[in-house]
């Protein structure tokens, strides 16, 4: 008999279902009864109904629904036990094998988690995750030789390569194998670029070896998304005096030296449009970022003028290169001749053509993008239509606004929020819903003088350079066309990727919204006979979805893993919420039948914190931020020492709404963009221009 394997201990077996007035009777009502409990936030009470139904009928759902949620409490002693008698009734069953060897190792039991895995039955699919499981239990013995070979095994599988090349770098780390160690954690790094923490590993190793210009350069995108880190800002410091080459040429950023030909878009007599104001160059939250100075080169001659009075300020000819400058509270254009012009609250520049089918553009220096990620640069942008320039007293900064017809605004924001490669009624589905939001949200910051920012926060905007043929084409082809409820533009938000099924809006901590609740990307899928176990299946073990659409796009949007040390995460959750000492689990406390989690608390040796809300949640966990609050999250020790977490996410994003990749998927598989839209938002109204003509 296998350590541990010592049946289900008393406390267990002597638990007691609360009695009802109408009890469910067989057990696949008992098994749905007790999900229902889980869903409705009482884990307490479910994992007192699957023990009760396990002890009464050797139910095999409930054994790994009980275990399940002993291993999501941090209960992986009572978990062992659970599954333990789960596995005298079914000695051979790989789901039982499973649960019983990660049972193991959460509660450190190295040796028995070791013999449960040469238990199970070889299987390509599986092997990659397989042989991640059988190195943990030997990091666990010291058998370090083996763990790494298993490690090496499980990246040649692909299931989960991130993880396993994060381990085995680990591994390589404390050899002091500085080349290899980064090499695998740079093969983590690149396959999923938001694993911060493989990144800030692979930025250590440079260092080892001496390559301090790219060590530099790497931690710079990691201070882009976690500028309070104190270890990242001491490497930074550290590592200036040593670069070779200067700091802007490693760091990067585009230079634009010549102004793009564009063709202005004019829409049909049938289409109404309208201009919008677009903060460019903003925080991750939407708002202004600090600037004093705002360079800016129109492609033709333009005039500068007061929009509020509409007098002439100026005059320029095409070509030239302008700056708006705030100095000591003061305001002023300065020309390509060093003239100061003086404004007061701000300016706009509007450039002209005389040629038919040409249109112009301002290219604008130095603009932030990607603000709070790990790929954001400060580059030269160019835009269509007209610049303004506002100086905002309270936060004593200039803002640019780009001023362009909606439509055209679109065409940057197409192949800034969605490969342009995909095919092309996913393209036109998202020209649908960008133009929806944007009538949705109009005005969003008109505190900071703008309707919408140029960030995530409202819709990724990159101006001309961001364009491209098919994604004008998809913005072209739909003008006009929106979605709507009750006769009003719909909230159509969107995510990079579901993970496989989307989440409500309620659940996800917003408004409850009639319009926006989930809906599946599965293909194999029954989610009327959705289990809680069956979370550790999906994410541990993807199964077929539109929005595992692997073209253009990285896998890891669907499904991703982070390795989270608990050092760092003691100091992140001190550095944002409070003190509560070093972590010691986290627990998550609701959990929605599409599997993503809205609270969760994390406990330290100090006290405790809990986090509400899925960006709540995404923004604590971790270095930058998770790709998503889908996740299962499970501990690791070393010599009975918590070291440091590992979760098994799906999806990018919150979740709600549009899933794009897995729109890409149905694309492909031959559905048109309104059945898509449809599939996404079944009770929103679709609205045309062109069908409007025709009543």
């Amino acid at each position: 008999m296998l350590a541990g394997c010592i049946g289900l201990c008393l406390s267990v077996l002597n638990a007691k279902e609360a009695p009802e007035e109408n009890p469910p009777k067989t057990e696949e009502q008992r098994l749905q009864k007790a999900g229902d409990l889980y869903f409705d936030y009482k884990q307490d009470d479910a994992l007192e109904a699957y023990i009760a139904l396990s002890k009464d009928t050797g139910n095999r759902q409930a054994f790994l629904n009980a275990a399940y949620i002993s291993m999501e409490q941090n209960e992986p002693k009572q978990a062992v036990d659970i599954i333990s008698a789960a596995y005298r009734l079914y000695p051979q069953d790989r789901e039982v094998l499973e649960m019983a060897a990660e049972a193991y190792l959460a509660d450190g039991q190295y040796r028995s988690a070791e013999k449960f895995l040469s238990l199970l039955p070889e299987d390509p699919q599986r092997a990659g995750f397989y042989h991640i499981n059988l190195a943990r239990a030997q990091m666990g013995l010291g058998e370090k030789k083996l763990a790494k070979y298993n490690l090496q095994m499980a990246a040649r599988a692909g299931t989960h390569p991130a993880l396993a090349n994060y381990l085995l770098g680990l591994l390589y780390e404390e050899e002091k194998n500085y080349k290899k160690a980064a090499d695998v954690f740079q093969k983590a790094s690149t396959y999923d670029h938001q694993f911060i923490e493989a990144k800030k590993h692979y930025a250590a190793m440079l260092e080892k070896l001496g390559n301090y210009n790219e060590s530099y350069r790497q931690y710079r995108m990691i201070y882009s998304s976690e500028k309070s880190s104190q270890d990242v800002n001491n490497a930074l410091a550290r590592l200036k005096p040593r670069l070779s080459r200067p700091e802007k040429e490693i760091t990067g950023g585009k230079e634009i030296l010549k102004h793009t030909f564009v063709k202005p878009l004019v829409p049909p007599e049938n289409v109404k449009t309208r201009e919008i104001k677009i903060g460019i160059g903003m925080r991750q939250n939407g708002r202004p970022s600090t600037r004093n100075t705002v360079h800016f080169i129109p492609s033709h001659d333009f005039k500068i003028t007061d929009p509020q009075t509409g007098k002439l300020l100026a005059r320029g000819k095409a070509k030239e290169s302008w700056v708006a400058q705030l100095k000591d509270g003061a305001t002023f254009l300065l020309t390509p001749a060093n003239k100061k012009i003086p404004f007061k609250k701000s300016v706009l520049i509007s450039p002209s053509s005389n040629t038919q089918g040409e249109g112009t553009t301002i290219i604008v220096k130095s603009v932030m993008s990607g603000a709070g990620m790990t790929w954001a640069s400060v580059d030269d942008k160019e835009y269509r239509g007209k610049l303004q320039i506002t100086y905002n007293a309270s936060r004593n900064t200039l803002i640019p606004i780009n001023i362009v017809n909606i439509e055209e605004y679109l065409e940057g924001v197409i192949a800034s929020e969605m490969p342009t490669q995909f095919p092309m009624n996913a393209l036109r589905a998202q020209a649908v819903l960008a133009r929806t939001y944007a009538l949705k949200h109009l005005g969003k910051h008109k505190y900071y003088g703008y309707d919408l920012c140029d960030t995530q926060n409202c819709q990724v905007y990159g101006g001309v350079r961001s364009e491209s043929e098919r994604g004008n084409a998809a913005v072209e082809s739909t003008m006009g066309e929106i979605l709507k409820y009750k006769n009003k533009p719909i909230e159509s938000v969107f995510s990079a990727n579901c993970g496989g099924i989307t989440q409500s809006a309620k659940e996800a901590g917003w408004y409850d919204t009639p319009y926006l609740n989930p809906v599946s990307d599965y293909k194999d899928f029954d989610f009327d006979r959705l289990q809680p176990y069956h979370f550790k299946e999906l994410l541990q073990y993807p199964h077929d979805a539109y929005s595992r659409y692997n073209k253009h796009v990285s896998l890891a949007a669907f499904r991703w893993t982070r390795v989270v040390d608990v050092e760092d995460l003691s100091q992140l959750i001190k550095r944002q919420k409070k003190d509560i000492g070093r972590v010691t689990a986290i627990i998550p406390l609701r959990r929605g039948r599409s599997g993503y989690v809205s609270r969760l608390i994390v406990k330290g040796t100090k006290g405790s914190v809990t986090l509400n809300k899925e960006n709540v949640i995404r923004n604590n966990l971790s270095l930058g931020m998770l790709r998503s609050s889908y996740f299962i999250v499970e501990p690791n020790y070393r010599d009975r020492e918590l070291k440091y977490f590992v979760f098994y996410g799906g999806g990018w994003g919150h979740g709600v709404g549009f899933d794009q990749t897995g729109a890409a998927g149905r694309a492909e598989a031959g559905q048109n963009y309104r059945e898509i839209l449809q599939h996404y938002f079944p009770l929103a109204d679709f609205y045309s221009p062109a069908q409007e003509a025709k009543k």
